[in-house]
């Protein structure tokens, strides 16, 4: 049986891929940043009887020591990692102007310096099996910077570059690296960056106010988030999965459009769409 590290796991895509590998044969280790969450995935997994393949850690990924302590937990126990889901991340909203340095900082701790510490402590597990995967959760927002979202497109940005030299690096030891660049999909982590806005301070200035209800609205229209979970096991299926895999509504033709059109002709779209 096969042992799949997952980050992020008390909500949203973690908790939809922990279940999903569950169904499809796959040993779990969920992480998560702290365990309030850890009483509803067990039970998830209980009702379908899987909770026997799953182990569930409180691991915030910018604490070394507690990446550590899941680590030697894996090491001890399986001996071996077949792949790592690097999920966990959070979505800091707000224009430069009104972001502080210490959100801003945050936010790239998390989403970048995160996914490096658990994949950098993580390799020499990966390392002791024939084919191994590591799947970065990336966004839309990876390769297309939209207004009000500078610090998560800067940390989705340089996940996308990570992933690029990480791919390299590591395909002599037949270990893949893919991204999975979601669009919007119903969960927390959107009603989450949302609610940390001041909407106040939007209404003030008719360009924010307009990007907050375009944010709000792209929110509640957006499809179900197990589609990534699926994706996310396709990917660990396959035999030779590529570096990208957009998803979600507009994800794939957004991502041909910022490849091939001008950018002057983006900046014209998004600002008649937010008028």
């Amino acid at each position: 049986m096969k042992t799949v590290l997952v980050t992020g796991t008390g909500s949203g895509f973690g908790f939809l891929t922990t279940l999903e590998l569950l169904r499809n044969g796959y040993r779990v280790v969920a992480t998560m940043r702290t365990l309030q969450s850890h009483e509803k995935l067990i039970e998830a997994a209980k009702q379908e009887q899987l909770a026997s393949e799953l182990d569930v850690f409180e691991m915030d990924v910018t604490d070394d020591v507690q990446i550590q302590h899941v680590k030697e937990f894996v090491q001890s126990k399986y001996k071996k990692l077949d792949m790592l889901v690097n999920n966990a991340g959070f979505c800091q909203a707000g224009f430069i102007s009104d972001l502080s340095v210490d959100a801003f900082y945050k936010q790239i701790d998390v989403n970048l310096h995160g996914v490096f510490r658990v994949t950098k402590a993580m390799l020499p597990l990966l390392e002791q099996v024939n084919k191994a995967n590591i799947i970065n959760v990336s966004s839309i927002s990876g390769y297309a910077g939209f207004p009000g979202m500078s610090a998560y497109s800067s940390s989705k940005f340089a996940l996308e570059g990570l992933s690029e030299s990480l791919r390299i690096e590591l395909l002599p030891k037949n270990i893949f690296v893919s991204l999975v660049e979601p669009g919007s999909y119903q969960t927390d982590i959107w009603a989450k960056s949302l609610s940390s806005i001041d909407s106040s301070e939007m209404e003030k200035d008719p360009f924010k106010s307009s990007v907050l209800t375009y944010a709000q609205q792209s929110s509640q229209a957006s499809a179900d988030p197990r589609e990534v979970a699926v994706l996310i096991v396709a990917i660990c299926n396959k035999k030779n999965p590529k570096l990208r895999y957009p998803i979600g509504k507009g994800a794939s033709m957004f991502s041909l459009a910022k490849r091939f059109l001008p950018w002057s002709w983006l900046e014209i779209i998004m600002l008649k769409r937010l008028k």
